[in-house]
């Protein structure tokens, strides 16, 4: 690696990814004042007001509504100040109107096959099975309402995804699973080991390291 984190050589994720990165990371673990710090160079770099939010509406469904408000406030207050200084910052795009006769456990299913790669047919196992009706939320509001806000492609909740969780600790199934996913819409590995740096420099060596661990069980099993 070289002085800056970044993988040498290797395929990296953009500056606007990289902010994405620290946002979700500082939000996940309820740090407001670095956050703070992490949204003004986020919208320095050209992030939209409403990508911005989007990140924090988003991070509810992984590291809860607290974390989340937190976050809304976070930016919140750093909108406002940055006003008083005489910046303005792009509103961006509004989520576009999604038309569909399908019902929203249909649509949600669609989403998650697409992100997946997979059919989702068979019997229910697991948690699922267990308590259908998280296996109804997570298709009708995860899948269905959130995913399908068009202000974040599906790459960039992935990312906001995978950093909350490693920042998290102790999810390493949904990690992996996130990152297969990730890895599904195209993100090579390389851009998951830079975004782990970015974790490491932002918010420890152990979470990231425990990410990496969970990378090299993926990436060893994709190749079976």
């Amino acid at each position: 690696m070289n002085a800056q984190g970044k993988p040498k050589g290797a395929e990296m994720l953009d500056a606007r990814q990289r902010h994405i990165v620290t946002i979700s990371s500082f939000t996940a673990k309820g740090d407001l004042e670095s956050l703070g710090k992490a949204l003004n160079a986020g919208l320095d770099a050209g992030l939209t007001i409403n990508e911005t939010k989007e990140v924090l509406v988003h991070l509810y469904a992984y590291c809860g509504f607290p974390r989340s408000l937190q976050g809304i406030n976070t930016l919140i207050a750093v909108l406002q100040e940055r006003k008083t200084k005489g910046i303005v910052d792009r509103v961006g795009k509004e989520a576009s109107t999604v038309e569909s006769s399908e019902t929203k456990y249909q649509q949600g299913k669609k989403v998650l096959e697409t992100l997946t790669g997979r059919p989702e047919t068979g019997p229910k196992t697991g948690y699922a099975a267990f308590s259908p009706e998280i296996e109804v939320f997570l298709k009708e509001h995860l899948f269905a309402d959130l995913f399908t806000r068009d202000i974040l492609s599906y790459t960039d909740r992935e990312i906001t995804t995978i950093s909350a969780l490693i920042s998290l600790g102790g999810v390493e199934p949904m990690m992996q699973s996130h990152m297969g996913i990730a890895m599904n819409l195209g993100m090579s590995e390389s851009q998951l080991r830079h975004l782990l740096s970015i974790v490491e420099s932002n918010v420890g060596k152990k979470e990231a390291e425990s990410g990496r661990k969970v990378l090299s069980a993926l990436v060893a099993s994709r190749k079976k």
